[in-house]
């Protein structure tokens, strides 16, 4: 028998971790077997289901905003100059835009004048009641743990500005002047 020392093994090759979650090195097994894998929370039992609070915290917030702002205007009147600034396109061509008259608008329906809302700006009441809708449709999905999507094509945005750009024009003419704030 020889007493020499055993050569060294040879060097392992590096090989490049496994993609997922990587495991935690825990307390050791049994003797020989090296230490037991321990993964983080969660790792790959799926997603963690939410609270139902949880799950509707951004449609309330959203409806949070949109409450202070309608508060705000509702209590600062815009009928009254020197509160919000003019709009540039009135300023500047004397041109009513699609916009013009959003915060009268928004300052009657918060007052609960709906008449006088739809006679400021026509189209921001039908975006008010299009907004009310699609809240209350991601309110109660968001409740049920459904995500809501809405995707538009192309074709809805160009809908969408063409309705615009219609409104615009025939607001700016005599014989749509009921439109005009």
């Amino acid at each position: 028998m020889d007493a020499s020392p055993s050569p060294a093994p040879p060097p392992q090759a590096a090989t490049a971790p496994a993609p997922g979650p990587q495991p935690v090195t825990g307390p050791p097994r049994a003797p020989g077997h090296g230490p037991m894998p321990v993964f983080p929370p969660g790792a790959g039992r799926g997603p963690v289901p939410t609270s139902r609070l949880r799950r509707i915290a951004r449609p309330a917030a959203v409806m949070a905003g949109v409450v202070a702002g309608f508060a705000y205007v509702g209590t600062v009147d815009p009928n009254e100059p020197g509160h919000y600034p003019v709009c540039p396109l009135l300023r500047l061509t004397g041109i009513f835009c699609p916009g013009c008259g959003g915060l009268r608008s928004a300052h009657a329906f918060a007052h609960g004048d709906i008449a006088a809302a739809f006679g400021s700006n026509a189209v921001a009441v039908i975006g008010y009641a299009a907004f009310a809708v699609l809240w209350a449709l991601w309110m109660v999905r968001a409740a049920a743990g459904r995500p809501l999507r809405i995707e538009p094509k192309p074709v809805h945005w160009w809908a969408i500005g063409a309705v615009l750009l219609i409104f615009t024009v025939v607001r700016n003419l005599p014989f749509g002047s009921a439109l005009a704030p």
